[in-house]
């Protein structure tokens, strides 16, 4: 896939949650549209030459804010 079709992958997906958040979607489901984002991201980072160094960052940043959530997701569900 080339940089360009990628890149509107990215940008409909950003759509596309926008759009769950107006609608007020269940939080799994912006979740499971959130991690597929970063699943697109990771891919276009890694095909594509030349990314912004902020744009690297900003994807570590997310993951990790990401993961962070589920940590705290999962110590909440496991200790109730």
């Amino acid at each position: 896939m080339v940089a360009v079709e990628k890149e509107r992958t990215i940008l409909e997906r950003l759509e596309r949650i926008d759009g769950l958040r107006g609608a007020d979607a269940p939080a799994g489901v912006l979740l499971d549209e959130v991690r597929a984002l970063l699943a697109d991201a990771e891919d276009w980072v890694r095909e594509t030459p030349g990314v912004p160094e902020r744009a690297e960052d900003a994807l570590r940043r997310s993951q990790a804010a990401l993961d962070a959530g589920d940590r705290t997701a999962g110590s909440v569900l496991t200790t109730h």
